[in-house]
């Protein structure tokens, strides 16, 4: 905290779950920080936080805390990024936002940046980043598409609790002691808090992650499937999701089927693409049953593959399974990263 050189850095939403992780990220790749300023709410303002072991108060956002912010970092519900966002943009603060509230918006990068990092230069003050399940699965699947193209993506997601916030792995918990004390409990929250009904989410499996749609789709699906087009640039690409939500704390996979458009690639091959690849642990070596799983990646920055097979009828289809923490990759890493690649590429300058 006591740097004299480094930005001004606002984390709005400090207080939650994905904010707690933003903290954490910036302490553990000692950010260039000169100050930094704890936003939340009315109802958490006050509280504390310890960052780079000094003790910070948790101020309220409002727009007047957005002045000689350089870059602001936003986890806190989409209403309140449409709030504050733009009012942050328009005292010089370039936001990094990570609801979706302005992830479809054609004038908003929604940036990855394994993937499409030059995006960057478009952004008017707001850069959007993108759902948890997408990122992961995108920065599996840029490398191939490079190389090979990418004709068609066929994903179904086996996603973890805290994607839908503290409180919902608190539900978890709870109903996972319930039934094994042979005790009664009400679901609360999911599938979505604002739904009719509500399902348990111990020893079960809920094939809905946010609201339905009038085609079929979940809001979460069609997230998915609109953001992977936007952020590859792809808007011909083929893309169905279906996303379950598993009683799994942290950590969402992917079993993914893609279709290549160039022919040849093995899946040997595939396998030493991702080797080499930013971003990637590749985890696949069946004799030895080694294959990448949540329990394992919580904590960890990168995504994570393995159980790369050829498809046994297409040829250029493949098969993988991608997992990745959805709160660090999936959430606060990736805000960061695009923070760090702000710089890289000069686009905010540090204060010497």
């Amino acid at each position: 905290m006591g740097q004299t050189h480094g930005l001004h850095i606002a984390v709005v939403g400090a207080t939650g779950a994905v904010g707690q992780q933003m903290i954490k990220t910036l302490e553990n790749r000692k950010f260039p920080i000169s100050k930094i300023s704890l936003l939340s709410s009315p109802r958490s303002a006050g509280s504390k936080v310890i960052f780079n072991g000094e003790e910070v108060i948790v101020q309220e956002a409002k727009p007047e805390s957005f002045e000689g912010v350089d870059i602001a970092l936003f986890s806190a519900g989409g209403s309140v990024s449409k709030q504050l966002a733009p009012e942050a943009a328009k005292r010089g603060a370039i936001v990094i936002d990570n609801t979706s509230a302005f992830r479809m918006d054609p004038n908003v990068p929604l940036v990855v940046p394994e993937v499409n990092e030059d995006d960057l230069h478009q952004h008017n003050g707001i850069i959007a980043n993108p759902n948890c399940s997408t990122i992961q699965m995108v920065v599996a699947l840029e490398p191939v598409r490079q190389k090979y193209g990418l004709k068609k993506v066929i994903v179904s997601t086996y996603q973890a609790v805290s994607g839908s916030g503290a409180a919902a792995v608190e539900e978890l918990y709870e109903q996972t002691r319930a039934i094994i004390n042979n005790e009664p409990f009400e679901p609360k929250l999911l599938p979505v808090k604002s739904d009719k009904k509500h399902y348990q989410i111990a020893f079960n499996a809920i094939p809905q992650i946010d609201t339905f749609q009038d085609n079929g789709f979940t809001y979460e699906e069609m997230k998915m499937i609109n953001e992977t087009k936007k952020i590859m640039h792809l808007p011909e690409l083929q893309v169905a999701a279906t996303c379950v939500r598993l009683p799994v704390a942290t950590g969402h996979s992917e079993s993914v089927y893609i279709e290549v458009e160039n022919s040849g690639l093995t899946a040997e091959e595939l396998k030493a693409i991702l080797k080499e690849a930013p971003g990637i642990t590749l985890q696949d070596d069946p004799d030895n049953q080694i294959y990448p799983m949540p329990a394992d990646c919580v904590g960890k920055n990168d995504v994570f593959v393995g159980r790369i097979r050829q498809d046994l009828d297409e040829t250029n289809g493949f098969h993988l399974w991608v997992v990745s923490d959805n709160l660090l990759k999936g959430a606060a890493w990736n805000s960061v990263q695009i923070a760090e690649s702000l710089i890289k590429l000069g686009l905010v300058k540090e204060v010497k």
